[in-house]
């Protein structure tokens, strides 16, 4: 939770003023069967008009100052929250930017894309709507106690004889709750992990028709998620009427014993209908604290997940004192030993010097480490042994933008992202003008068809084209 507070930076005003007017709203409510009772006493009991329409138009105003209390707190809880989602949202689809290739073999891109999304909403649901109501349910709940004991402490206790009795069943609520929406949570990320892989590998699941297979796994993912999501609302769907069926016994215990108060003159009417309202409103802040309590940690368990992505400290760091070099192109291999993974060396003791202006070709068989020798040249993994210079400088005390932004690669799969052509070639680098995009195009022989489009450069292209 600490690590959370620190992205509210910037929001505190509305962090204190949400939960203080979703308070001052539940103390107006309470307000309200207190002058309703005195309605009945005095206004009804006496056949006083006047004092009924006073105390109705007392009745408006609270309503009146309450929909405010709750509009305002609306309005800074969102304000907060969609703030402090948007700068973690932020934070964390760029702390992911820069971590190493390492991490991206290990990690498959549905888990990422729900830490970005689904985690970062459960937070934002927890301090838009969770944190602000619990504030208010707690003012309720003690505010019902404290005025119920202050009018008659002997049928206040009459009406808190089943705390006990919703105590244990908030508490088993909570556990089942907390469990079962982990589960749900989780579910939805293999799915989304499993969607994510097999879309991009759709092309190799039909050239080998796998796709009868492919459906059967996603309906088994599928169910799995189902089983979880049923099994998460049949908990609240028993939870709930079970708290109103009690709600009802109380009701009838307070009806019971205080009517026989009211025959016997010992309370009025009107602190009759106190009792009745209260008990009635009672068990609700109660249900709701308990499923906010489960939301809470569920949000938190999201948080959690999305902290470890943050934790994740990159491979590949910047030197802190970096050598001003300006590359000329001689790239040197000193007894190099490299690994993916520990003591299984792609990479023995190779050396090997180009120079510039040499045209160097690496032949070799499938995992011979043609692809790996690319990649550490432009150090997107650290080799485990040797050295690896550029114009004689070792590529650790240069700076990972200076080095790569001297190397030109030609990939061999195409990548396009959802935009238009010339931010593909550009790579949305401002610097980089129209005539620059248009005569790099010339240079590969694209600009003849690029040309023809009915867009040209501005024509619209999708992921992979």
């Amino acid at each position: 939770m600490k690590k959370l507070l620190v992205y509210l930076k910037g929001y505190e005003k509305e962090t204190v003023l949400a939960p203080l007017f979703k308070m001052l709203e539940a103390l107006f409510e309470l307000f309200v069967p207190l002058v309703m009772a005195a309605v009945i006493d005095v206004g009804i009991g006496g056949h006083d008009r006047g004092y009924v329409i006073r105390m109705c138009l007392v009745l408006i105003a609270l309503g009146v100052i309450g929909l405010a209390c709750s509009i305002t707190a609306q309005y800074f809880a969102a304000k907060a929250a969609t703030g402090f989602s948007t700068v973690l949202r932020r934070e964390l689809f760029a702390h992911i930017h820069s971590l190493s290739l390492s991490f991206f073999n290990t990690q498959p891109v549905g888990k990422l894309v729900t830490r970005v999304t689904n985690d970062t909403e459960a937070v934002n649901e927890m301090f838009s709507g969770v944190l602000v109501r619990l504030f208010k349910n707690i003012v309720k709940i003690i505010g019902y106690a404290v005025v119920m004991l202050s009018i008659n402490v002997k049928l206040a206790g009459y009406s808190f004889l089943l705390l006990p009795v919703i105590g244990v069943l908030t508490f088993v609520f909570r556990h089942l709750s907390r469990q079962a929406y982990r589960i749900t949570r989780n579910k939805i990320t293999d799915i989304n992990t499993f969607l994510s892989e097999n879309i991009s590998g759709m092309k190799l699941i039909q050239i080998f028709t796998r796709e009868k297979e492919k459906y059967d796994q996603f309906e088994e993912k599928s169910m799995g998620l189902f089983k979880a999501g049923f099994r998460e609302v049949m908990i609240f769907a028993i939870f709930r009427p079970v708290i109103y069926f009690l709600s009802i016994v109380a009701l009838v215990i307070i009806i019971g014993r205080g009517g026989s108060l009211v025959l016997g003159g010992a309370i009025s009417i009107g602190t009759l209908y106190i009792f009745i309202n209260y008990i009635s409103s009672f068990f609700d802040p109660i249900q709701e604290l308990a499923e906010q309590f489960g939301t809470l940690q569920s949000s938190l368990a999201s948080a959690e997940k999305m902290f470890q992505i943050l934790d994740v400290k990159p491979e590949i760091v910047n030197p802190s004192h970096p050598v001003d070099v300006k590359v000329d192109g001689k790239i040197e291999f000193k007894n190099v030993w490299f690994a993916y993974e520990k003591d299984e060396y792609i990479l023995k003791d190779v050396s090997f010097t180009i120079n510039p202006g040499e045209k160097v070709a690496f032949v070799g068989a499938t995992g011979a480490g043609k692809s790996s020798i690319l990649n550490l040249i432009g150090r997107y993994f650290d080799i485990q042994k040797g050295e690896i210079l550029i114009d004689g400088v070792n590529i650790k005390d240069i700076e990972t933008d200076v080095l790569r932004g001297a190397i030109g690669q030609v990939q061999q799969d195409v990548f396009l992202f959802t935009g238009d052509i010339k931010s593909n070639i550009s790579l949305r680098n401002e610097n980089i003008t129209l005539d620059e995009i248009k005569a790099a195009a010339k240079y590969v022989n694209a600009d003849s068809f690029i040309s023809k489009m009915p867009g040209g450069y501005d024509e619209p292209v999708t992921e992979r084209g």
